[in-house]
């Protein structure tokens, strides 16, 4: 079969109808206003991260937003706590694991964490909803990941970009060959260079951009031209800091409303930089696209599959008396990202510091210590320097 289902290859106009209906019962579950349109969710108030975890500290844990069928709370940083309900596939992943070409004859290592966070669940749901058994294999532990790949006989890889290199890698130098032709990646960038060094090893790589708040969001098929939008969300492109859309092509804030009944998010900044396409994916979906993840709203980055933020860089500040700024810097080293946190202090050992940076954000990283009055006064406290074309 080639489309996961019929609503993927449904006109614009059906489309649209279904979505506004189910979108006028989410409305009702949160005492929203009635709309007569898609495009009056303009008229609705954005609702940021940072509401979200204002809302859940004064009504834990999920903020008194109306659920139902709830089985799963996970934890994200931040904290912000995503709930999971008990119905097929309530991410809606699978749409994006049958994109990849993955189906009941595969055996997936799902390379995604499984404690706390709710990746590794994300797309285990995904890819039972294709029919495909899973190797749960979470994070690490490199070798023996190598030695379930073989023993198991693993066709896919579900994880991190950079992570399925790292099992390659092993692989090789342990002496042992994997089946693994296709990977279904998300949780970091993609970049062009990373994906082609996988087709050279004959493994066809698509992307997914999902969050734990929202599920699949947009997912990349075979034609790889751009990534079609869910059927489940509906997304609008806005200016940065308003809920006012941009033109298509323009790139803008990705503003989600998801029509889980189960978890009703109305107008969710998801905080990413994205832009809409022209036209339809050759693929024969007939969905809207969006360019793929070009960036962050706000300084947060995405390191190592992780999220780092500005919160946290204060947080480290304000441990450390003698530190008078911080910034954290991502780069990559061939295909691998890498971390170095700045640190202004009169301090002369950077290893004084590198246990906080992991308890503050999360992720081991290289300290340099440089002379108060050094780090550059514009506000800056997460760079980015790598390349994303």
């Amino acid at each position: 079969m080639t489309h996961f289902d019929a609503l993927e290859t449904r006109s614009q106009d059906a489309r649209e109808a279904d979505q506004l209906a189910q979108l006028r019962a989410q409305l009702a579950r949160v005492g929203q206003p009635e709309v007569n349109s898609l495009s009056d969710l303009v008229k609705l108030p954005v609702l940021r991260k940072a509401d979200l975890s204002a809302r859940q500290k004064a009504n834990p844990p999920l903020g008194g937003i109306p659920t139902q069928n709830i089985t799963h709370i996970f934890q994200s940083p931040g904290p912000i706590y995503e709930p999971c309900g008990k119905s097929h596939d309530w991410w809606r992943m699978g749409r994006f694991l049958h994109a990849c070409g993955i189906g009941a004859d595969d055996i997936v290592q799902n390379c995604f964490g499984y404690h706390l966070t709710p990746a590794g669940m994300i797309f285990d749901s995904g890819i039972l909803a294709v029919g495909a058994r899973v190797i749960p294999a979470g994070i690490g532990q490199t070798e023996l990941q190598v030695r379930a790949a073989v023993d198991i006989g693993a066709t896919a890889y579900a994880g991190t970009p950079d992570f399925l290199k790292i099992i390659l890698d092993r692989a090789d130098a342990m002496g042992e060959v994997l089946k693994i032709t296709r990977a279904a990646v998300g949780g970091g960038a993609l970049f062009p260079s990373l994906r082609q060094e996988y087709a050279d090893r004959g493994i066809q790589t698509l992307q997914c951009y999902a969050t734990a708040d929202l599920g699949n969001i947009a997912y990349e098929s075979a034609a790889m031209e751009g990534m079609i939008l869910d059927e489940g969300v509906v997304v609008e492109i806005v200016r940065p800091g308003t809920g006012d859309p941009v033109a298509v092509g323009e790139v803008g804030e990705v503003v989600v409303t998801t029509l889980n009944p189960d978890y009703p998010l109305i107008r969710f900044a998801t905080g990413d930089l994205s832009a809409l396409l022209e036209g339809t994916s050759p693929c024969g979906r007939t969905n809207a696209r969006i360019k793929g993840w070009m960036g962050r709203a706000d300084q947060t980055a995405k390191i190592k599959g992780m999220f780092v933020r500005p919160e946290q860089v204060a947080a480290f500040v304000a441990a450390h008396d003698e530190v008078v700024r911080a910034r954290v810097i991502a780069t990559r080293k061939g295909e691998m990202d890498e971390m170095t946190v700045k640190v202004e202090t009169r301090a002369s050992n950077p290893a004084l510091y590198e246990g906080s940076v992991m308890e503050t954000l999360k992720l081991r990283g290289k300290v340099e210590l440089v002379p108060p009055g050094t780090l550059p006064n514009d506000g800056l406290v997460i760079e980015d320097l790598r390349k994303y074309d």
